[in-house]
Formats: structure tokens, C-alpha cells, sequence
């Protein structure tokens, strides 16, 4: 899996889910539980992960909407 997003906002994951879902790409959304261990503050970043295959595909998909300050650094 490939690591395109690391954030604590959850309305950006969603959006950004929501894009790669409808372009029919499989996605997820990693270290959601992990609210329940530090207490629902929204401290821990989640991460959007997607298959490696299909990450240049994904990241094309979130520039083009607006989400590229958002991407982790290309590795």
C-alpha cells in the first residue's frame, strides 16, 4: 500500500476517499481505531492508503481536485 495522505482532518479524508472511490479506485483510511486509544481528540494523524499499482492514478486524481498540497512526497 502506498501512503498518499497523513492528516488529522477528517473532512479532507473523506473528500479525498470520495474522489478515488467514484474514479473506482480501492482505498483506506489507516489508524482510525487509533482515536479510541488517545481518546477521540484527533491528535493522530490517519493515513488514505491506496494499492501501489494504482497510486500515480490516485495522485493525478487528488491534484486535479484541488488536493495537491495535501500528497506526501513521492517516494
Amino acid at each position: 500500500m502506498h501512503e498518499l495522505i497523513r492528516a488529522n482532518d477528517p473532512v479532507l479524508l473523506s473528500f479525498a476517499e470520495s474522489l478515488l472511490k467514484d474514479a473506482g479506485i480501492h482505498c483506506l483510511i489507516a489508524d482510525q481505531g487509533m482515536s479510541i486509544l488517545e481518546g477521540s481528540l484527533g491528535m493522530l494523524p490517519r493515513r488514505l492508503l491506496v494499492d501501489d499499482e494504482r497510486a500515480d492514478q490516485a495522485r493525478r486524481i487528488l491534484v486535479d481536485a484541488g488536493l495537491g498540497n495535501e500528497l506526501r512526497t513521492a517516494k
